[in-house]
């Protein structure tokens, strides 16, 4: 069995865990916190989550994940069949991780973390986002999914990134970007969660901080 190794409050984990549980594979969740220490190196390269593991060894970056299950479940259809529609919903995701949620990660200590990010970067992060997000409302549909009616594996990039991409800009600006760009987020991520994967995704991230919070 596949074992899933992060934790609840990580977005890639979730969206990793999302698939898991949207398409029926079984697997065993590890708690791993990212970190430095040698042991878990020898996992994963750069201390980062999700990993998983497998009875081939460890596979870490949810992406590579992903493609790993598609390719080892075809029969779950992970992705669509059409290779052209397929394709668009790696775009989507691509767009999702790498030009939003990777760029405002930069915010992320001062956003929700209590430290502070320089002038200097919230300067640059406010370009690219700008620009990023401009691209992005190009691309998605929200009617009521990201790629239109039909929920897809994009979704499960979006579910979990958008909203941090909202509450970062929230935090750190005084004003959503997403919201500012015409995206309702909110009203996204309220469709995606009538699913009972997105379901059980939000309850276990909401008991993993209730857990955080009794233990300060």
């Amino acid at each position: 069995m596949i074992k899933l190794c992060g934790f609840a409050l990580s977005n890639y984990y979730s969206k990793v865990k999302f698939v898991l549980l949207e398409h029926d594979i079984p697997f065993e969740e590890v708690l791993v916190m990212p970190g430095q220490d040698d042991a878990l190196l020898t996992h994963s390269p750069l201390g980062k989550v999700p990993y998983i593991q497998t009875e081939h060894g460890d596979l870490c970056e949810s992406q590579a994940i992903v493609e790993y299950l598609a390719a080892r479940y075809p029969e779950k259809a992970i992705f669509s069949a059409d290779p052209w529609i397929a394709a668009k919903e790696r775009e989507m995701m691509f767009f999702v991780d790498v030009h939003l949620e990777l760029t405002v990660r930069n915010l992320y200590k001062q956003a929700f973390f209590g430290g502070t990010v320089t002038d200097a970067t919230k300067g640059r992060v406010e370009k690219l986002l700008t620009h990023h997000i401009s691209g992005f409302k190009r691309l998605a549909k929200f009617t009521p999914y990201l790629r239109g009616e039909r929920f897809s594996v994009s979704d499960a990039a979006g579910f979990v990134s958008l909203p941090l991409v909202g509450m970062a800009t929230q935090a750190v600006y005084g004003r959503d970007f997403l919201i500012e760009a015409g995206i309702d987020w909110k009203a996204y991520v309220k469709a995606v969660n009538e699913r009972p994967a997105a379901q059980r995704i939000t309850a276990e991230r909401k008991a993993y901080v209730e857990a955080q919070r009794r233990k300060a």
